[in-house]
């Protein structure tokens, strides 16, 4: 028996996107095996622990022909590796535990991220970066400021994943279909958050008219504590299946040019009043990365809640900048 396929080399004239992940704890293995089970290209998985990488690379490789994805999954400890990445996904950082706000992360993930960034870069000078790592607002400021990037290409993962908790939150309570809940959750990655009922629908009718203003409130602050409520049913650690499935869902939007429109951690430039900060918008992804930004018409208390947000924002980067990282 013969087979007559593609010569060696021939792959290059169709090359396969190349996706980085770096960290192999919870978040970035479950995005890992993701972005390799929805097929977005090939993906390298990164870690500094010698062995835990390529060990979880080869198990989800050796499950692409039960679930039948056709991906190359690569662990390493080697920046090489990555190199000519369209995308890299960024969760390398210590975790969150109980009693630790994500401020108290900061100045140890700063270091790790300015580390990662500038690897990243000498390898992958005209990558996408997706930053994931917490305490978010400041560790996106950190990849942007290490990176030189333009805002386009330096992206912070925080809005998919606090929307995806309202609209489970929503869809529990109503018991309703997931599928027909949508929501937005605007201004920094913390407490500070600002959820926006007033745009959430189900089934495109607007949630005030479906749920009462004490209903709304509670799922409003559920939504804002979301990620503490894990840690502490957890005891030993945090959220990453609901983490590692959005940012995966913002590399596909910017893999497969979806023009998806997403709330994400963008750089602002004037928008919603607002110049050279990470703040979550709604955000246009595509094949360039962040494609535009939605300015959505806020009420003033709405517009309160975005200041509020803004001044914790403010005072996360005055710390990152008292460090002297860069």
């Amino acid at each position: 028996m013969r087979w007559s396929g593609v010569v060696e080399g021939d792959s290059a004239y169709f090359p396969r996107k190349k996706l980085t992940v770096v960290g192999s704890g919870n978040v970035g293995a479950t995005a890992a095996f993701l972005a390799a089970y929805k097929e977005l290209g090939n993906v390298v998985l990164l870690d500094v622990i010698q062995g835990v990488p390529q060990g979880k690379a080869l198990d989800m490789y050796e499950a692409s022909p039960i679930l039948g994805y056709n991906a190359q999954v690569q662990g390493t400890n080697d920046y090489a590796d990555t190199a000519d990445s369209d995308v890299v996904i960024i969760t390398a950082g210590i975790a969150r535990k109980p009693g630790m706000s994500r401020d108290d992360l900061l100045a140890t993930n700063v270091k790790i991220v300015a580390e990662v960034t500038a690897n990243i870069v000498k390898h992958s000078p005209h990558c996408i970066i997706i930053v994931v790592t917490n305490p978010l607002d400041a560790m996106v400021y950190t990849a942007k400021q290490v990176s030189g990037f333009c805002r386009k290409r330096v992206i912070g993962m925080a809005g998919v994943l606090d929307s995806a908790r309202m609209r489970s939150f929503i869809a529990e309570k109503l018991n309703v279909s997931i599928s027909d809940v949508s929501a937005v959750v605007l201004g920094g990655h913390g407490d500070s958050m600002v959820p926006l009922p007033r745009y959430a629908t189900v089934g495109g009718v607007p949630l005030t008219e479906m749920m009462d203003a004490k209903s709304i409130a509670e799922i409003s602050q559920r939504t804002a504590q979301g990620g503490a409520e894990i840690i502490q049913l957890l005891k030993t650690g945090s959220a990453f299946y609901a983490p590692g499935a959005a940012v995966v869902e913002m590399a596909e939007a910017i893999l497969k040019d979806q023009n998806r429109i997403l709330p994400c951690a963008a750089w602002l430039e004037g928008e919603y009043g607002i110049t050279d900060y990470f703040m979550g918008v709604p955000c246009k992804l595509g094949g360039g990365g962040l494609e535009g930004v939605i300015e959505l018409d806020l009420n003033e208390q709405e517009q309160a809640a975005m200041a509020s947000s803004l001044d914790a924002v403010k005072i996360l980067v005055q710390q990152v900048d008292a460090l002297g990282v860069f």
